[in-house]
């Protein structure tokens, strides 16, 4: 074990005992530390470390004998039928698992009193399901009364269950497992982080980001052509990200054609000669176009948004930025009667439902496989994270209290941001 560091640890639902037949496994010993860059005088300092995933040499459950379950929760994400059928594939080919069951329509399906009876995968059933978008199994959001599902679980002799999600849904997927051990189910509880504005700790990219930012940059694309095309054109697209700006970054990074970006991480000012609308002006009157780019977290403070006001996965209601915006812009235009010609572009659920591309379809095999691995040798209680290029395990209980993963104003990110746009670090 490491000499330095703290090592988070995971649960097990106890001593592995069956051999694996998974020929190269790793070294269980193998740890990743959530920091890698320090000072030189400071060789070994303490911190974070995380065991490295992947398949392990025994395992808890005995695969002829292992009944497995996937949920998916929250909001679609391209990829999420790439991870139940390399979920499936893993558990039945790689480990000889006889049985996955597919509990429809978010963690309400695990509750039998409201749920359609699961789907029992087959190799038929997944075999084309990674070219389509969406989920095979349906999602929600909410929670579910963890009583009844662990004893619903319980009863279908389910021992290993999959929660594709995100940060809410980790938590979730923290109280089931909270919920088994209470009760003295052996039941393996592995999350997948699911979320296509990655911003989940520990996880440097998630599943189905890179198509959304190639989705997005497509219509950055065609926002240009609309704003360039007319006098005085402005272009205001609004895209994903509740509190954190990643995919209106990327997308406008990899556009090279976005004039402004607004995102959560960093407040401006709408008014004033160093506010926003006065430096569109400015830039109308000298380019006589711009595209802008807004994330949907971006200004709450300027629409006044009800931060009590929840939905049903807990997350706080956000205001329409978008609409908003596009108001404000028009009659600042018109009180300085300047003619303006204002296209709005909302394209959240075309992008959200879109496949997965090659980039993203790959770490979503490696997401499911490196789940099935840790459920297999029976650990619980965790999610697969990414850190420094490294699958590793996380528990779950260390996500439910962090906040999102956002954009820090002086990191690569944002600086490459503002050389692209040329627009200033803060509107004040």
């Amino acid at each position: 074990m490491p000499t330095s560091g703290t090592l988070a640890t995971i649960a097990t639902l106890g001593e592995p005992r069956f051999p694996s037949r998974v020929g190269t496994t790793v070294d269980t010993d193998a740890v990743v530390p959530a920091a890698i860059v320090r000072r030189v005088d400071d060789p070994a300092p303490d911190g974070l470390l995380f065991e490295v995933a992947g398949p392990r040499a025994t395992l808890f459950f005995d695969p002829p004998r292992t009944r497995a379950a996937i949920v998916t929760c929250g909001g679609l994400c391209p990829g999420l039928n790439n991870v139940i059928r390399s979920l499936y594939m893993a558990m039945r080919y790689t480990y000889g698992v006889p049985e996955v069951l597919g509990f429809r329509g978010g963690y309400g399906g695990l509750d039998p009193r409201r749920a359609p009876e699961p789907l029992t995968l087959t190799p038929e059933l997944v075999r084309d399901i990674h070219r389509m978008g969406g989920t095979l199994l349906g999602t929600s959001r909410g929670p579910v009364d963890v009583g009844v599902a662990i004893e619903n679980l319980m009863r279908r002799g389910v021992d290993v269950l999959f929660a594709i999600g995100g940060d809410g849904s980790q938590r979730g997927a923290a109280a089931l497992h909270e919920e088994a051990v209470r009760r003295g189910h052996s039941l393996s509880v592995v999350g997948i982080p699911k979320t296509i504005d990655n911003d989940i700790a520990y996880v440097s990219r998630t599943f189905g980001y890179l198509t959304a930012i190639g989705e997005a940059a497509r219509v950055l694309e065609c926002a240009h052509t609309e704003a360039h095309s007319v006098e005085n054109g402005i272009a205001l697209v609004k895209l994903m990200g509740r509190h954190a700006g990643f995919i209106a970054a990327g997308a406008t990074v990899a556009n090279q054609d976005v004039n402004f970006v607004l995102v959560p991480e960093i407040p401006f000012a709408l008014d004033g000669p160093g506010g926003f609308l006065a430096t569109l002006e400015r830039r109308i009157r000298e380019r006589r176009h711009a595209v802008v780019v807004v994330a949907e977290g971006a200004g709450q403070d300027l629409v006044h948004a009800d931060t009590t006001a929840r939905d049903a996965s807990g997350n706080v209601k956000l205001a329409d930025i978008g609409p908003f915006l596009r108001q404000r812009i028009e009659a600042h235009f018109a009180q300085a009667q300047m003619p303006a010609v204002v296209r709005y572009f909302d394209p959240s659920y075309m992008i959200r439902s879109r496949h997965a591309d090659a980039e993203d379809a790959i770490i979503c095999d490696f997401y499911a496989r490196h789940a099935v691995h840790a459920a297999m040798a029976g650990k619980t209680g965790l999610m697969i994270g990414l850190v420094h290029d490294t699958f590793v395990h996380v528990p779950i209980d260390l996500l439910t209290n962090l906040p999102p993963k956002r954009i820090d104003p002086e990191s690569v990110v944002w600086q490459a941001v503002l050389a692209t746009t040329g627009q200033p670090a803060r509107f004040a």
